[in-house]
């Protein structure tokens, strides 16, 4: 009998990406509504990629293995 695959998350694998190296790259939050009161600085900032912190790195690349 054979073993099924497992799926990947599909939520996670539509908000992170491996980067080459294996980490794990993610977007910033607080960039979908109320900007008006936020400043042009802090927008652009919002803008950018970040790596993902290492507490929760074990755990999201768990379920974007595919």
């Amino acid at each position: 009998m054979a073993k099924n695959k497992m799926k990947s998350h599909r939520g996670a694998s539509k908000r992170f990406k491996l980067t080459g190296t294996g980490k794990v790259k993610r977007n910033k939050a607080y960039k979908s509504h109320i900007l008006t009161k936020k400043c042009a600085k802090r927008k652009r900032g919002l803008r950018k990629s970040t790596i993902l912190g290492s507490a929760d790195h074990k755990r999201i690349k768990a379920v974007l293995d595919k």
